[in-house]
């Protein structure tokens, strides 16, 4: 006898229909195949050491293999920024790096993930550890030297995925290494905004990343990502992790709030 696909959800499971599970195969293997046409450029350039665009092109194939239409507000720093963002759904990784081409501190499970785990080493992916709190110093040391490259990085201070439509507290150890930077960094808040389909992203719960993949890619339609890129702000000028972590918090909770209400975010 065969029976449904189902993909966990906050209530009862819900099966996915005969053509979603299509939809997941088609994706799989265009995601596959956007793999294989995008490592041998990658690793061609990197024998030469050329800097690589191909992992941010390759995470924008997944976002818009997966229906992402992506739209930006605001004046997007390219260099010398540390990005601070909410954070909703694993699908966050490619729809802000295929944008802006950042790499993420990302919490040490991810590292061990069959493919994703080398996927995020092959994008320069931080890994730091929630539970070693003794080597905390050594992870804030590795994230500013990441800081003093070319390339941007973006943290989620929440410390966890949210349903998109609040926040949580802000933790401010990674601040740290924002207090000082090592060299002239600003830092950028930005609001991702997946509204009015933020349920249909969100990973919260028990659900696990393999079922949220699922039901995001067994589901029709375009999923609307708009990235704001709010006021960016010298870190120089609040001191410590504390007073710049509470900064960035009240940045983006006021653009949540504004897109919420129809306002103008940026």
């Amino acid at each position: 006898m065969a029976y449904p696909l189902t993909a966990k959800t906050d209530g009862p499971e819900k099966s996915i229909s005969v053509m979603g599970i299509l939809l997941i195969g088609l994706r799989v293997i265009a995601i596959a195949l956007s793999l294989l046409i995008c490592l041998p450029f990658h690793y061609a350039l990197r024998l030469f050491r050329i800097p690589s665009p191909f992992p941010r092109f390759f995470l924008w194939l997944v976002a818009t293999n997966c229906g992402a239409v992506i739209r930006t507000n605001g004046n997007r720093l390219k260099q010398n920024v540390f990005y601070v963002s909410n954070h909703v759904s694993w699908f966050d990784i490619p729809v802000i790096a295929g944008v802006t081409g950042c790499t993420f501190v990302a919490q040490d499970g991810i590292a061990s993930w069959p493919i994703i785990g080398w996927l995020c080493r092959i994008n320069k992916t931080i890994f730091v550890s929630r539970t070693n709190r003794m080597n905390v110093g050594g992870q804030i040391e590795v994230i500013r030297e990441a800081i003093e490259e070319k390339y941007p990085i973006t943290v989620f201070p929440e410390g966890t995925t949210t349903d998109g439509l609040g926040l949580l507290p802000f933790k401010p150890s990674l601040f740290q290494a924002m207090a000082p930077p090592p060299k002239p960094t600003m830092v950028q808040p930005m609001l991702l905004d997946y509204s009015p389909v933020s349920k249909d992203i969100a990973w919260v719960g028990e659900e696990s990343a393999a079922d949220n993949a699922m039901r995001l890619f067994s589901r029709w339609g375009f999923i609307p990502a708009t990235l704001h890129f709010l006021d960016p702000f010298d870190p120089a000028e609040y001191g410590d992790r504390k007073a710049i972590c509470a900064e960035a918090e009240r940045r983006i909770t006021e653009a949540l709030s504004a897109s919420q209400s129809g306002r103008r975010v940026v």
